[in-house]
């Protein structure tokens, strides 16, 4: 798969400014505690990090807003958070990065979804999870999906794009799923789907579905060790989901897309330094859209989409894809 011009790249950049992108699915907040390890604890073969500073990140669907904000579109998050401090904080980022709050609710019943890393010496260490998995009922879905109509009523641009993205965290249920896609069809707009186990075959007929190696092997049970192994899955996946592509993302293997008229394309990732893994799918899902919102073709997206993952897989921590940052990365 051929890798876009900068100078094209670039354009694309400058024509996706504006572009109004939904991300609806699970909004967390992804928190990081700083610090050197110089000693093992007496207490347990563990090290003791000595903590420097302490911050906080948009995670999950809301890193997904975060990096499409950053590329220069307009992301309108939708999806729940708690009554809680953790959510206040997620709406205080939000807003501070210049986006809308008014697609997120709030349910008292549950806590918002906290992601605690700890890093010592530039390191990830351990992850403490704060959350609850239980699916969201149909009545707080009908009011997502009352936002997201609201959303393109009120905006004379509409949407250029709608983003699922699933965590298993219980707000992207079936019936979400399947009322989405109704709507966009409804209206032309694409749909980009970003899975997990749960709900794996209940993305017919999107835009694009944009799986990851494991997570495929999961839903089809088998390893996806070979490049013909990728090849039958992502055909498999064409036919049973109906949808217009396929995009398997394949860690440090790269990618590769299946288009519906059958034409296949590999792409490799290139050699870099990795610090960090946290969110480059979500920077894939981003950059995927914001470009395909600019015109790009399913096939220069993917090309650029993934040369932003491995770009921000090269700092430690949760990081949005900038313009200057890809640009500068592009061969």
């Amino acid at each position: 798969m051929h890798i876009p011009s900068k100078e094209r790249t670039r354009e694309l950049l400058a024509s996706a400014s504006g572009k109004r992108i939904a991300v609806i699915g699970d909004v967390m907040l992804d928190r990081y505690f700083w610090g050197a390890v110089q000693r093992i604890s007496p207490e347990a073969p563990v090290p003791v990090v000595d903590i420097e500073r302490e911050t906080a990140h948009l995670g999950g669907a809301s890193n997904v807003a975060a990096n499409i904000q950053a590329l220069g579109a307009e992301p309108f998050m939708l999806g729940v958070i708690g009554d809680d401090n953790a959510g206040s904080a997620v709406l205080d980022l939000l807003r501070t990065a210049g986006m809308e709050t008014n697609g997120l609710l709030k349910d008292s019943t549950r806590p918002t979804t906290v992601k605690t890393r700890i890093i010592g010496n530039n390191q990830h260490i351990a992850r403490l999870d704060r959350e609850i998995k239980t699916p969201i009922d149909n009545a707080l879905c009908e009011r997502i999906l009352s936002s997201l109509t609201k959303s393109v009523e009120q905006t004379p641009q509409g949407l250029a794009g709608i983003i699922l993205e699933d965590y298993n965290k219980g707000i992207v249920t079936p019936f979400l799923i399947q009322s989405v896609i109704d709507f966009a069809k409804k209206r032309s707009i694409p749909v980009f789907a970003d899975p997990k186990f749960a709900n794996f075959f209940a993305y017919q007929s999107v835009t694009v579905f944009k799986p990851n190696k494991k997570e495929t092997q999961d839903a089809l049970g088998f390893s996806l060790s070979t490049d013909d192994d990728v090849r039958k899955a992502g055909t498999a996946l064409l036919e049973r989901l109906q949808c217009e592509n396929v995009l398997i993302t394949l860690g440090a293997r790269g990618m590769m897309l299946f288009e519906r008229s059958g034409t296949i394309h590999s792409v490799s990732t290139q050699a870099r330094h990795i610090a960090d893994v946290s969110g480059a799918g979500d920077t894939t899902i981003a950059t995927l859209s914001v470009l395909a919102a600019a015109g790009a073709s399913i096939v220069e997206a993917s090309a650029i989409a993934n040369v932003a993952a491995g770009a921000v897989c090269e700092e430690p921590g949760i990081v949005a894809i900038t313009p200057e940052r890809l640009l500068s990365v592009l061969p």
